[in-house]
């Protein structure tokens, strides 16, 4: 245990977020989404909802804000404008630590080819489908 650091946060995925540089991503997927399958890198996290697992990694994650996309989600099927309440759930955390990024829909083919290109993903035991999202990575100003 570490202060103000939750407990959520293994020691594998601190080391992980550490070891990314700007412009990586990392990716936050749903227990069914086929992790092994995608993921350079596999985090499980089993016995975790995703959204706490977001809101764990976005305490101590920067945000890429030299681009005008950093967050991305999963969509319903082909419908980038359905809003699931797991969507609901991840736009409200991330706007609670990042209110001035947007949550970005993706659709399923790009959603997946950009999960195996990150730079790892963390496998949560969220039961609600499309819960889902994409972090990239930014900088520590001096």
């Amino acid at each position: 245990m570490l202060k103000g650091i939750s407990p959520i946060l293994s020691p594998e995925l601190l080391s992980t977020l550490r070891a990314m540089g700007h412009g990586d991503e990392i990716a936050l997927v749903d227990g069914n989404y086929p992790g092994l399958e995608h993921a350079r890198r596999l985090i499980r996290l089993d016995g975790h909802p995703l959204v706490p697992v977001l809101d764990a990694v976005l305490s101590i994650l920067p945000i890429d804000d030299f681009v005008p996309e950093a967050i991305f989600r999963a969509t319903v099927k082909q419908d980038r404008d359905a809003l699931d309440p797991v969507h609901r759930d991840i736009i409200a955390c991330c706007r609670k630590h990042e209110p001035a990024q947007p949550v970005v829909p993706l659709l399923g083919a790009d959603f997946y080819q950009r999960v195996k290109a990150a730079h790892a993903v963390v496998q949560t035991s969220e039961p609600r489908l499309y819960g889902n999202v994409i972090l990239r990575k930014g900088v520590i100003y001096p």
